[in-house]
């Protein structure tokens, strides 16, 4: 409690460059860019998969890839191939991490929902790309979004390694915090990047009460 007083109610951290709502934006930054750059890639790709059934070993890959990706590695290696000096070392690592659960989550969607329905929407005379935004992506929604919400949590809670390569953000706090041994820094750094990642969890809660279907939500 003593380091969440001396961090929160120290003038320094509210005034000048590293004051906590530029980081704070400058955090949002890189994990928004990183997550709507994922999103514009998986999702397209998981609907595709999923829908047609071809590719599906593009989805056991990401997954995979997932619980294997050493995102600090793959920064320091980016890092050494292309140098500092752009938003890129650390979105190409945050987008590698983002990418697997939004794929995997809609392929599941879209190639878990009934039989059934698909065999109806075809018998309605819906063909192809039809079939797939009008009936089968309804149902698949409430995975879509799992998918897209824990993308956007390990991208928030990730884009911390920016601190590494001396960009911003809130992981600036923990790094020179940890460097100049000032642990209401660090603690205070750890915090707010909780807080974050608690308001993406909400904000995704919220929005799959409004854009689902609640007969949707009550079969799931």
């Amino acid at each position: 409690m003593n380091w969440l007083i001396e961090f929160f109610g120290s003038a320094e951290y509210w005034s000048g460059d590293d004051a906590i709502p530029i980081r704070l934006l400058q955090h949002l930054e890189y994990s928004f860019l990183a997550f709507a750059i994922a999103a514009l890639i998986a999702i397209p790709l998981g609907l595709l998969i999923g829908h047609t059934g071809r590719g599906a070993v593009i989805v056991v890959v990401s997954a995979n890839a997932a619980r294997a990706l050493p995102t600090l590695g793959l920064l320091v290696l980016v890092v050494l191939l292309i140098g500092v000096g752009t938003l890129w070392p650390v979105l190409i690592p945050l987008i590698a991490l983002a990418i697997p659960p939004i794929l995997v989550n809609t392929y599941e969607g879209i190639r878990g929902a009934d039989p059934d329905l698909r065999d109806a929407a075809y018998g309605m005379g819906l063909r192809g790309s039809q079939v797939l935004f009008r009936a089968l992506l309804p149902v698949a929604l409430p995975l879509i979004l799992l998918g897209l919400r824990l993308s956007a949590i390990t991208v928030v809670a990730t884009a911390t390694v920016a601190a590494y390569v001396g960009l911003g953000g809130l992981g600036r706090y923990i790094i020179d915090g940890l460097a100049t041994k000032n642990y209401a820094e660090v603690f205070g750094g750890a915090v707010l990047v909780v807080l974050l990642a608690l308001a993406v969890q909400t904000g995704f809660t919220l929005l799959n009460r409004v854009i689902v279907s609640p007969g949707v939500r009550q079969v799931r």
